[in-house]
């Protein structure tokens, strides 16, 4: 598992956003690009969590959040490159994987005792 999940974290991203599969690769029939999923994103970063790679699980969860709409809202996908939102907005299930990855690092961090950096205040 840990090296499926590392995997994905350095082969199937950009910028931490995971990607379906990688276009360049694939023929898949169809014209353009596609954005990154957030709902799968933001489970790399619960995956991350469960194969002990917290500081890491954070970073990426606050790069994630980093990519909130003015509203603190999160669109079904994202543009990697322009950190525009596509597809379905507000996604519902991106929000349920959002809050499912900041509870895996809140508990994994409260757990473990964590020292590492803090955010700005």
């Amino acid at each position: 598992m840990r090296a499926t999940v590392l995997a994905i974290a350095d082969e199937l991203t950009v910028d931490g956003l995971v990607l379906r599969y990688r276009v360049e690769e694939t023929d898949d029939g169809l014209t353009g690009t596609e954005g990154a999923f957030l709902m799968c994103s933001f489970w790399l970063t619960s995956a991350l969590v469960e194969i002990g790679e917290v500081v890491r699980a954070r970073q990426h969860c606050e790069r994630l959040l980093s990519f909130a709409s003015p509203l603190d809202l999160y669109a079904e996908e994202l543009d990697p490159s322009t950190g525009r939102h596509l597809g379905n907005f507000p996604q519902a299930f991106t929000h349920l994987a959002l809050i499912n990855a900041v509870m895996h690092v809140i508990r994994a961090e409260e757990g473990a005792g964590y020292a590492g950096p803090t955010p700005a205040s």
